[in-house]
């Protein structure tokens, strides 16, 4: 009987991932509708957390044990708070600013993917390294292409798609969870 109340636990459990994982693709979808939106709030929630990071570097500045180091770290707290304080005070520029930085980054990785394909070819999956370059190549041009225009759906959608697939992730995972609470349940029953 032990086995029947684990079994319950873990259905239990599962069925509040399960929800969990609906309600996170729901507020995916929903930041793919509202990309801009979601990339104004990105922006001036990063811009608070780098002036906290500035903060903290401040503090760490007065621990250091050198005068050199001293002032590397409290250039460091000068250049996060002023990038936060750009991003917290003037989020529609920050959004332009940070689209351009994510095409650039994405033809970046983009690059090394491509690479790192070319020298693990005879490995079977090299595709995939390509593939995924090759993705990302694309999307970093679309995003360069048309910037800043595309400041007004690019990061917005890609944190939606990244919530939306966490939710999916969490979904199959709860699903195949509830499926293996069972196939144990059905074996350990007496027949």
């Amino acid at each position: 009987m032990a086995e029947d109340t684990l079994s319950g636990e873990v259905k239990k459990h599962s069925t509040w991932t399960m929800f969990m994982g609906f309600l996170i693709a729901a507020l995916g979808l929903l930041l793919i509708a509202y990309p801009f939106a979601a990339a104004t709030i990105t922006a001036v929630l990063l811009g608070w957390v780098l002036i906290l990071v500035g903060i903290a570097q401040v503090i760490f500045a007065l621990h250091s044990h050198t005068v050199g180091k001293f002032f590397l770290k409290l250039l460091s707290a000068v250049l996060f708070a002023i990038c936060g304080l750009v991003l917290a005070l003037f989020p529609i520029e920050g959004v332009a600013a940070l689209t351009g930085v994510l095409g650039t980054f994405l033809i970046v990785q983009a690059i090394v993917l491509i690479v790192i394909a070319f020298q693990v070819k005879p490995i079977d999956g090299w595709g995939w390294f390509l593939a995924d370059g090759l993705g990302s190549l694309l999307l970093g041009f679309l995003i360069l292409a048309k910037w800043p225009a595309s400041s007004t759906w690019a990061i917005g959608t890609l944190i939606g798609l990244a919530v939306l697939i966490s939710g999916i992730t969490r979904i199959m995972i709860a699903g195949r969870i509830r499926s293996g609470a069972a196939t144990v349940q059905r074996f350990t029953r007496p027949a």
